[in-house]
């Protein structure tokens, strides 16, 4: 059935050459780079529950890993991308939707196919709980990309959507996959770390203000401008890591706490470097502060336990 299904989403094309360029053009719509978010955030999830490491917790772990990175948040990613047709002639004229690498029934075709397979996989990783979970992210990345709500035309809303089902539900489904709960500072830290994220979210908006502009998507950058949209993506990223700095001294993780605080501070220097100029330094911090940021992420969820 995956055989055929290949075939005829293969065949649909006419400006692909080979099926090795076809391919290629396929994962570059699944963006596997964004991948690591989501299955981060499970990680942390799984490891916040407290349960105990077997076999039967590494397997889930590893099936929803897949739930989360290849499948989830593939499927998301193309359904953005074909919804985005009009934005990337201008700003990335050369994915594949508007190179033509890609028709737009074989994109119709692929994000059927990964809903799913996203649909099967939740129901084998924790039946109804993690079904209904997966089911919640489905619709938020609809609310995110798809008309007529189309979220991401308003920063606020729509970075805080996709801040939500990286983070958020990722963080509740690997909770919920491994123990089927979810404990009180598990689920406090997903919904912080899910703000935290508004302000990652906001760091990708910088490299396209210009053609955001032109199509009249309010992206925080387009809406408060450039300098002061870093400030406030770093402001908003700041303030969830403190609290949770707090919750751990609160409940006497004296350790941790220290290890959370070292991490956030260690982020202050890099922020005042993006804020002279973000939309050069955007990738630069990316790869430097929100690694610190995520890293925390998981000190978190281990303190928890």
């Amino acid at each position: 059935m995956g055989r055929q299904f290949a075939e005829e989403i293969y065949a649909e094309g006419t400006s692909v050459n080979s099926r090795t360029d076809f391919w290629r053009a396929v994962l570059e719509l699944m963006k596997p780079l964004t991948w690591f978010a989501p299955m981060w955030a499970f990680l942390c999830g799984a490891i916040s529950s407290g349960s105990s490491p077997s076999m039967e917790f590494i397997w889930n772990l590893f099936l929803g890993a897949l739930l989360a990175g290849p499948l989830m948040c593939a499927m998301s990613q193309v359904m953005n991308d074909f919804c985005d047709r009009e934005v990337d002639k201008i700003n990335e004229p050369k994915r594949p939707f508007p190179s033509g690498r890609i028709s737009e029934s074989q994109g119709l075709w692929l994000c059927a196919a990964l809903t799913g397979l996203s649909f099967g996989m939740a129901w084998v990783v924790g039946e109804w709980r993690v079904l209904a979970i997966t089911f919640a992210a489905f619709v938020m990345s609809l609310l995110y990309s798809a008309p007529p709500v189309r979220g991401k035309r308003n920063g606020w809303f729509g970075n805080g959507l996709v801040s939500f089902a990286y983070e958020g539900v990722a963080w509740a489904t690997g909770c919920l996959a491994v123990s089927g709960t979810l404990p009180k500072w598990s689920w406090i830290g997903a919904v912080l770390y899910s703000i935290g994220a508004h302000g990652i979210m906001t760091l990708n908006d910088f490299k396209s203000v210009k053609g955001d502009t032109e199509l009249g998507i309010r992206s925080v950058p387009v809406q408060l401008g450039v300098k002061l949209s870093a400030c406030v993506a770093s402001t908003i990223m700041d303030i969830p890591q403190a609290i949770c700095v707090g919750i751990l001294a609160w409940n006497g993780s004296w350790g941790w706490a220290f290890v959370l605080l070292a991490l956030l501070v260690t982020q202050l220097p890099l922020q005042v470097k993006l804020i002279r100029d973000p939309e050069a330094r955007a990738p630069w911090y990316n790869a430097t502060g929100t690694t610190l940021y995520v890293l925390g992420m998981m000190a978190f969820a281990i303190a928890i336990r």
